[in-house]
């Protein structure tokens, strides 16, 4: 069994995540949403654990991440933060929570930073929602941006391919970065775009950038935990890499739990009262 050793058990905040980027320190991000798994993954050494809304995908089995409601990332971000000790936690706002008005985005992202008790949260999007995330950092709420392939505009885009490869949309990309940077984001996401150009946003903007499907030029990586830890099934794209087989594992415990339940060996006069 291989594991990374945390030796500084400092919690990490928005201010840690600016100074690994000054030196050159890169950022490891999962998700997670749940206690059990937001735990194990705390204790096996993340910088951060994201509530991602897709909860929605991985916890309901919904295709998108549009159906997840308001009070259902609460939940899910409430059971996290009680798990983590170390990481930073960040908790995505989910579709129709911030996209209607910013005093409406306001009061839902103040709702969940006290009903949930996670460190930030995340919002799709660029200048169209500059307004609203101006509004939380006032709020004293720090805000982690997305940009690329914002999954919550996906039958806007018309599917989850590559963003940006276009020089318009490049040229937006950039100057949605530059403007979440300037506006205070502490760090962000970069969802499938082309990693030459994710590569250069991070060099233009002083705020760290994590990378999914975007290259090794980002600050930081963020895979969903079910994904990269092989749960899911059928689902590999190319940026996915599986760094653990746990369908494999989980199956061959349920079938030697049915085993033992059916030939009586479990439970053992050891395991009886």
């Amino acid at each position: 069994m291989s594991g990374y050793i945390v030796t500084d058990q400092k919690k990490i905040t928005s201010k840690t995540f600016q100074e690994m980027k000054q030196r050159g320190e890169k950022i490891s991000m999962l998700t997670a949403y749940d206690f059990t798994t937001a735990g194990i993954i705390d204790a096996a050494g993340v910088d951060c654990v994201l509530i991602g809304d897709s909860a929605s995908n991985v916890m309901a089995g919904n295709d998108t991440t549009l159906p997840i409601t308001l009070d259902q990332m609460i939940y899910h971000a409430r059971s996290v933060a009680r798990a983590v000790k170390r990481a930073m936690t960040i908790c995505d706002m989910p579709f129709g929570s911030y996209q209607v008005s910013r005093e409406e985005g306001i009061r839902n992202a103040c709702r969940m930073m006290a009903e949930s008790g996670v460190d930030a949260l995340k919002l799709e999007g660029g200048v169209e929602i500059l307004d609203t995330i101006r509004g939380l950092l006032n709020a004293g709420i720090p805000v982690c941006g997305h940009l690329g392939l914002t999954p919550q505009s996906v039958h806007k885009f018309g599917g989850f391919g590559l963003r940006a490869q276009e020089e318009a949309e490049a040229q937006k990309l950039m100057s949605d970065a530059k403007a979440l940077d300037e506006a205070g984001c502490f760090a962000i996401v970069l969802e499938k775009v082309p990693a030459a150009l994710a590569a250069e946003v991070t060099r233009q903007v002083s705020c760290p950038t994590i990378g999914i499907g975007a290259g090794n030029g980002t600050d930081g990586q963020v895979l969903v935990y079910a994904d990269a830890m092989g749960m899911t099934q059928g689902f590999k794209p190319k940026f996915l890499r599986h760094f653990a087989n746990i369908a494999e594992v989980l199956t061959d415990g349920v079938g030697d739990y049915v085993r033992a339940v059916k030939d009586g060996s479990f439970p053992n006069a050891d395991e009886s009262y």
